[in-house]
């Protein structure tokens, strides 16, 4: 495993001069770069195989119930699609991975790290457990930073092997791609200043201005929730951005009211801007997992097998790395953030 490197200290990160410096490259970022791509990267070729499609991930599509099970048992087989990633040669054998380069303590580049900080955070150390599994080198990744409403485009276009940016799993998208089981639980939740009137999830967003990030889990639930006559059904949404992290500059420069998206962004939002906070409990239950293509289906076994032994890994594992990214945001106990345990299975004859 790649020795750990250690973090510079964040100090300042919630000062006014930070904040500002990130809050205008995060709108830098989405106005000039909607799609980040690597130099030299071929728009004829993709990357990741096809593979066998056996029609399970289909299957399991049109008969969802509870997405976070649609996903197949775990295999440390090899197949076609991992072989195709074996078999880039020089440079570019590498595992190509749909990362964010904003969300604070998920994938993001410490500002006080000083000259070129690398990506880190709880998604890229499950992203450098996978490429070790894989490629037997934790650093062999091409890391690409891509928008949220960019993540199931990228990896039907083959620009990546697979997503890893805390996507939700649901029925809608298991219509486009493969998911892993779950590795974190999470919940929509209201992000709002602490001076706002705004107490959660209910009647006391009607009639605001709520941001979400487009193609994002919280913009499909709003409008579903509207359109069922929720706590949604008199919040203006026209505010949304490539990015959940302009949400938050949108936020500071009170173009919006509050925002809405997954509890455990935004409580890393909040540790960014002591001037907002949560609001409420979250009010669904959502799972983040691994994205990949449809028909990769010893790819998603193989990433199954490995979320399982991270899991199990007391030294390195899961838990070491909630301790070190996320306890700070979301507190010590894990517990409300594992996911299921043991995960279920759609299982193959």
């Amino acid at each position: 495993m790649r020795a750990r490197r250690l973090r510079a200290g964040l100090k300042g990160w919630g000062g006014v001069g930070a904040m500002a410096l990130a809050c205008a490259l995060a709108v830098l970022f989405a106005l000039l770069l909607p799609v980040v791509r690597s130099h030299g990267e071929s728009g004829g070729t993709g990357v990741g195989g096809h593979g066998v499609a056996h029609g399970s991930q289909a299957r399991a599509a049109e008969e969802c119930a509870d997405p976070e099970k649609q996903t197949l048992s775990p295999s440390g087989a090899d197949g076609p699609t991992i072989d195709e990633i074996r078999g880039r040669e020089g440079e570019k054998r590498k595992l190509v991975v749909g990362v964010d380069q904003n969300s604070y303590r998920w994938g993001y580049r410490d500002p006080n790290s000083g000259g070129e900080a690398e990506l880190e955070g709880f998604d890229i150390d499950l992203v450098h457990r996978i490429a070790e599994d894989i490629l037997g080198d934790a650093d062999a990744v091409q890391f690409k930073a891509i928008p949220t409403d960019q993540r199931i485009p990228a990896i039907q276009d083959g620009r990546v092997d697979m997503v890893v940016r805390t996507m939700t799993i649901n029925c809608d998208r298991l219509r486009d791609v493969a998911f892993s089981a779950p590795y974190f639980r999470t919940g929509q939740q209201v992000l709002a200043p602490k001076a706002a009137d705004i107490t959660g999830y209910d009647e006391t967003l009607a009639g605001k201005r709520v941001c979400t990030a487009a193609g994002s889990t919280a913009l499909s639930t709003l409008e579903q929730e509207r359109r069922d006559g929720g706590p949604a059904a008199g919040v203006d949404l026209d505010t949304t951005v490539p990015n959940q992290l302009d949400c938050l500059v949108r936020l500071q420069l009170g173009e919006v009211d509050a925002v809405v998206t997954d509890g455990a962004l935004a409580a890393s939002q909040a540790a960014q801007d002591p001037t907002v906070e949560l609001k409420g409990d979250p009010f669904t239950t959502e799972y983040y997992g691994v994205a990949m293509k449809k028909d990769a289906d010893d790819l998603v076994r193989r990433v199954n097998q490995i979320l399982v032994e991270w899991r199990a890994d007391k030294a390195e594992g899961w838990q070491h790395s909630y301790e070190e990214w996320l306890a700070e945001t979301m507190g010590d106990d894990p517990a409300g953030s594992q996911p299921p345990s043991p995960p279920q299975y759609l299982r193959e004859d």
